[in-house]
């Protein structure tokens, strides 16, 4: 009787391996449609004043820190991310596009 377990236990297991061996493969083979619609635009015209506002307060907030960050020597990583990547994404970006789309 054990050996019944046993044999059966080993073909669940193969064919479970079997089973999502194949759904990882399919899950990535289908395309992506990156492309933004009316709802993506209206939707980051509408956010694109709050990106100005965090633009403006990272400036605010790199300017207060900067001796902090020029003593530990890492203002340009600070200036990156407080100033620069919010500016990219307020005036840069097209409107619906994503990080993924808009050709970083």
């Amino acid at each position: 009787m054990v050996s019944v377990k046993k044999k059966l236990a080993v073909y669940f297991f193969s064919f479970a391996v079997a089973i999502f061996s194949l759904l990882a493969t399919t899950s990535y083979a289908g395309g992506v449609d990156e492309r933004p619609n009316a709802g993506h635009m209206l939707g980051d015209a509408l956010t694109r004043p709050f990106l100005l506002v965090a633009t403006v307060a990272g400036t605010v907030l790199y300017i207060g820190t900067l001796p902090f960050s020029l003593l530990g020597g890492n203002a340009g990583e600070a200036g990156q991310k407080l100033v620069v990547e919010p500016f990219k994404m307020t005036f840069f970006r097209c409107l619906g596009c994503t990080t993924r789309n808009m050709g970083k």
